[in-house]
């Protein structure tokens, strides 16, 4: 159980980059979710990469960002990491208040589309650049504990950076992200179930991924979730600060 003293509970939505469009980009997804009783704060950092594209942006990142954060962790019920990585500040924060649960958006996302997918059926991720398909591939071994998992259908990527997403042309970011979803139904024997934004700067792009999903499948697109990270992340925290972990 938390040990804070403040009346009301209160999350922490860090965006472990510098890139404050990006963070305020989160804002609606959350505010969606009509969690009214926790007060939803959003952090951006103030210095270090504006977008975190490898290991090695997500480990300058971190560093940036844990020297702001440690004066907050009192103020604080529960922090979601809003980058989709084995992101180095979720066992940082672990270790620095254990007794505050901590996720980041790609561990919920992952661990909410095993729960939604039917036994037959495996999950996959869209994400930003190709350097992206083996670090998650890797990273969802890690989590699952074995590689290779048959739930899991693989990585397919648009080749744009983070910031890219937003910077680039709307119609050309429609185009890659349906184009990515599409590759990623036709993988040999993936009966994906499940579809995860795999970037914080997706978000509020679900409907591209349907949309793919219905062009590609027909009416049978419709049964493929679409799993934010940013909201599986906040929706976990919301149970994990009202019990008594």
């Amino acid at each position: 159980m938390t040990n804070k003293t403040h009346e009301r509970r209160s999350i922490l939505i860090i965006n472990p980059n510098s890139t404050e469009s990006m963070t305020r980009g989160l804002e609606p997804l959350v505010d969606s979710l009509n969690f009214k009783e926790t007060n939803h704060t959003f952090f951006t950092s103030p210095t270090g990469p504006t977008s975190i594209n490898d290991e090695t942006d997500a480990a300058d990142s971190a560093r940036h960002a844990l020297p702001h954060l440690l004066p907050l962790l009192p103020q604080h019920s529960g922090f979601l990491v809003a980058c989709y990585s084995k992101h180095p500040l979720v066992p940082l924060l672990k270790s620095k208040s254990p007794a505050t649960p901590v996720t980041g958006i790609f561990e919920a996302s992952v661990a909410t589309a095993l729960q939604l997918i039917a036994p037959d059926e495996r999950f996959g991720i869209v994400s930003t650049g190709k350097v992206w398909e083996g670090i998650l591939s890797e990273a969802v071994a890690d989590l699952l504990g074995a590689g290779g998992s048959a739930r899991f259908a693989g990585v397919e990527t648009t080749g744009l950076t983070a910031t890219g997403l937003h910077d680039a042309p709307a119609e050309e970011v429609r185009r890659r992200m349906k184009d990515a979803v599409k590759r990623l139904l036709r993988k040999d024997g993936a009966r994906v179930g499940a579809v995860c934004l795999g970037c914080a700067g997706m978000a509020g792009m679900g409907e591209m991924v349907r949309e793919a999903c219905v062009e590609e499948l027909g009416e049978e697109g419709r049964r493929v979730r679409v799993v934010d990270g940013v909201q599986a992340g906040v929706a976990w925290l919301e149970g994990a600060v009202r019990s008594d972990f």
